[in-house]
């Protein structure tokens, strides 16, 4: 019997050291893990999201940690797989991701996303005129080499090829003579254009009025020819699984502590927004028409 002792206490042990562990991984199965989609500083963005994420952890008594995405793509294919649970996407990501989310919900948008727009810009050596109204498409853009932001941007994709199509009447690569390039970030597109690497650019006003507001972009080399009729844009929206893991009615929770954020400097930097309102799937269902249409929505 003396002997099976230190035997028997080494087991007693070692199980309650493993018990701790167990109980930690139980516990990281209740992390809300949440993303946005890349902005132009992207080391600024996580700074910003990391201290909106301590804000919805205090305010919601659970834990909260931000994961930056790669492109806009990967944002999708981590809420699509589960691994975030909440997501600031722009239009277009967003309805991509409910579309392969069944149940997710956009819960919040910027006071500014109802009424979005996107500028077309031009070098100024590049001799168009700017448009004098958001209802007349600017011309002089045939030959001109040309550059969206992401394929799967809202403000720099998805809206200004809409309204190339319609308002232009000619698809891009007919228009530009050639197929268009992809910056994949705004605030590049502004300074390709600005630098003459390419003619003409689609990208966010949020952006571009705030690179020329911090002395980064000058407005007289890339100038703004045309400001686009608006559509809706950015928005927070939460993967059905968020029930499950914190119980039914958390996200009508979860919803009120967005909406309830203040901090300027976040709403400012981070978002880019003057507040944080209410939205929901309807609110995005021209953008997801256009994207089907479009054959963006998978």
């Amino acid at each position: 019997m003396r002997t099976l002792l230190p035997l028997v206490l080494a087991l007693l042990g070692l199980v309650a050291a493993v018990a701790p562990g167990c109980g930690n991984k139980a516990d990281d199965a209740k992390v809300l893990t949440f993303s946005a989609i890349p902005g132009e500083e992207d080391t600024k963005l996580t700074e910003k999201f990391t201290k909106f994420g301590k804000y919805l952890g205090d305010k919601l008594g659970i834990e909260v940690k931000y994961r930056a995405a790669s492109d806009y793509g990967a944002s999708v294919k981590m809420f699509e797989k589960g691994e975030i649970q909440l997501a600031w996407f722009g239009g277009l990501t967003g309805v991509q991701a409910r579309h392969k989310v069944k149940g997710a919900k956009a819960i919040a948008q910027g006071a500014e996303d109802p009424n979005y727009f996107s500028y077309f810009i031009a070098n100024a050596d590049a001799g168009i005129t700017p448009s004098e109204s958001r209802d007349s498409f600017p011309k002089g853009l045939e030959g001109k080499s040309f550059t969206f932001g992401s394929p799967r941007s809202t403000s720099g994709r998805l809206m200004p090829e809409h309204f190339i199509r319609t308002m232009g009447g000619k698809a891009p690569k007919d228009l530009f003579g050639s197929e268009p390039q992809f910056s994949n970030k705004h605030n590049l597109t502004a300074k390709w254009v600005e630098s003459g690497k390419v003619q003409v650019g689609a990208l966010s006003y949020k952006t571009y009025d705030k690179m020329v507001k911090k002395g980064q972009l000058d407005p007289k080399k890339a100038m703004v020819i045309w400001k686009t009729p608006y559509y809706a844009d950015y928005n927070f929206t939460a993967h059905p699984k968020l029930e499950e893991m914190f119980g039914a009615g958390f996200i009508k929770k979860l919803q009120d502590a967005i909406l309830a954020y203040d901090e300027r400097d976040v709403l400012d930097d981070g978002f880019q927004r003057s507040k944080l309102i209410a939205a929901k799937n309807a609110d995005f269902a021209k953008i997801k028409d256009l994207a089907q249409q479009l054959g963006f929505l998978d």
